[in-house]
This record gives structure tokens, C-alpha cells and sequence, in this order.
């Protein structure tokens, strides 16, 4: 199943058939350890909505109060990414330190305040002359701790800040319009499908400029490891979202400019576009 949000409803979908169920308080809706039957339960009183009506809501990031944190250097790509950007700045060996610790990185990314949901306009800093997104399956876990389902991540980043010091990965990484989140939060009541393919795709005047896919078993690091890592020593009383790291870096000579499209799509999840302000 999939919940989507918007201003006034929560939509689910269930088999192909979407379904509106009213106007339901979303932190309450989502911080369920039991989020799939729950929703089963709801869509028996929910009413069957036509694809036309689908297609006339504006869909939301599926975020209130809800923290987005982020784990870095869990794909081998990303490691190597990381280690050339730092390399003059002297901090080339640091993330294959990170890549081989017990310990992940994990950062603050955002809040609903800097987040934009699908077609919303995520942002590159004006300080930075070098900025990517970061195509990232993210997690959402119950104040509990439990994965109870899954979106798609864009992690927009300034890696020419990132790259004169690692210190300086907060400025690099938060920032007004540094997330975008959605369309949905997918809740198959069961982990996702490891063979499951990330592909990112960067369109600029209508014209692809970069285009790429990987699986999510790429990934270095467990899902319950993160999880474990992040709950540790932090609560979430309406629970988290966690982007997991990505495995795809355009190539270095790359930077995303003003009015390029991002389209990042997860399978089973789906797609969700950005596009640069």
C-alpha cells in the first residue's frame, strides 16, 4: 500500500485503486508499528476515487513533525565521491575511514520547513559552485524504532563547500530547500525488495544531461543498523525519516544548475521530481 498527503486529505492506494480517506491528523495517521493493517482497516471505510480526481491533487512531502536524517558513505560510489572532493582539502583517506567503521555517519538533514515535496523547488546554496542530488531510499521509522515504510530521498548537496573541509558537511548539506521527499510513503508490511533499483535522472531543457540506476543491495549497511545507530541515544515521538546514502554521483565536471528537472525514481515506491531553483 501507499499513503499519499495533501492539504486537506490522505489518499491511499491499495492494488491500483486509490481510496480517499478524509481528514486524518498525519503525525497520529503514520507513527504506527502496525501501519499496514491499519490502513487496510481504513480503507474499508474510505471512498474509491477516480484516476482523473488523483491526478487533480497537489501531493505534499508526507512530513509534519518529523525530523529527516541521513546516513553518508554507505554505497562504495559514494565513498570514492566523497574521497575525491576532499582530496585537496587534505581529507581524502577520512570517508574510507567512515566507509570502513562500525560506526555510520549519520547527520540532521532536515525539517518539514526545509523540505519540498513532488515538483516542489529544491535549491542550491549561492555560495557553492558545484551541487548534485543525492537519489536516496529513505526510511520511515516509528518513534518505536520499527521500519515501517518507505520513500523516495533527494539530498541536495554542495559538494564544493563539502569539499574545502568535512567540518563544514552542515553547511554543505542544510540549508532552506535542501530536501525534497515523496510522492509517498510506500508501506508494503514487509521490507522492500533489496533487488529494488534507484535511478536518477537530470533533465535540462527538456533534454537528459545525466541518467543512472543502482540496486539497493549495493548499499554497505543494513537498514536495522541505521535505524539501531539513530535510536540509540535519540526519541522521535512521531518518528523519523532516515535518507540511507546514495550510489549514484554524476561525474565531477557536473553541477546541476537553475530550472533543471530532477527525477528520482525507486521501484515499487515511485518517482519523484524536483525541479532547481
Amino acid at each position: 500500500m501507499k499513503i499519499y498527503k495533501t492539504s486537506t486529505t490522505v489518499i491511499i492506494e491499495s492494488n491500483g485503486a486509490k481510496y480517499n480517506a478524509g481528514s486524518i491528523d498525519w503525525d497520529h495517521l503514520i507513527n504506527r508499528d502496525d501501519l499496514a493493517s491499519h490502513l487496510a482497516i481504513l480503507i474499508k471505510t474510505s471512498k474509491e476515487v477516480s484516476e482523473q480526481w488523483f491526478g487533480e491533487q497537489i501531493l505534499e512531502a508526507p512530513i509534519e513533525t518529523q525530523e529527516i536524517w541521513a546516513a553518508g558513505v554507505t554505497y562504495l560510489r559514494s565513498r570514492d565521491a566523497r574521497m575525491e572532493e576532499s582530496k585537496d582539502a587534505g581529507g581524502g583517506t577520512f570517508y574510507d575511514k567512515v566507509y570502513a567503521a562500525e560506526r555510520p555517519e549519520l547527520f540532521y538533514k532536515a525539517n518539514k520547513h526545509r523540505t519540498v515535496g513532488p515538483f516542489g523547488k529544491v535549491r542550491i546554496r549561492k555560495d557553492s559552485s558545484w551541487d548534485v542530488p543525492e537519489p536516496e531510499l529513505t526510511l520511515f521509522m516509528s518513534s518505536s524504532g520499527a521500519i515501517v515504510g518507505y520513500t523516495v530521498g533527494n539530498d541536495m548537496s554542495s559538494r564544493s563547500i563539502e569539499g574545502e573541509n568535512p567540518l563544514y558537511l552542515p553547511q554543505a548539506k542544510v540549508y532552506d530547500g535542501c530536501a525534497g521527499l515523496g510522492p509517498c510513503i510506500y508501506v508494503p508490511g514487509k521490507p522492500i525488495d533489496e533487488k529494488a533499483l534507484i535511478t536518477l535522472e537530470i533533465k535540462r531543457a527538456g533534454k537528459s544531461v545525466f541518467k543512472d540506476s543502482i540496486s539497493i543491495d549495493r548499499m554497505k549497511r543494513k537498514h536495522i543498523e541505521l535505524a539501531a545507530y539513530l535510536f540509540m541515544e535519540c526519541s522521535f515521538p512521531s518518528g523519523v525519516f532516515m535518507m540511507t546514502g546514495t550510489g549514484l554521483v554524476p561525474p565531477n565536471d557536473f553541477t546541476v544548475t537553475a530550472g533543471d528537472e530532477i527525477n528520482i525514481t525507486i521501484e515499487h515506491i515511485g518517482t519523484l521530481v524536483n525541479i532547481v531553483a
